[in-house]
């Protein structure tokens, strides 16, 4: 991935201080992320949430 881009997507997330410290780590989440974009599948239904609720106290 080009270094600008990288950098500018790290800045619109949010993770200026993790490319500045780990910036192997960023890129290679963001390799990761672009290879596996193809995978995500988004639900139908908007409200639907993507992971069960998570609860306080639950029995486990």
């Amino acid at each position: 991935m080009d270094e600008q881009l990288l950098a500018a997507l790290a800045r619109a997330a949010g993770l200026d201080k993790a490319l500045a410290d780990f910036p192997d780590d960023v890129a290679a989440a963001a390799a990761q992320a672009t290879t596996n974009a193809d995978v995500v599948q988004f639900p139908q239904d908007p409200a639907a949430e993507p992971w069960p609720p998570m609860r306080v106290g639950a029995d486990l």
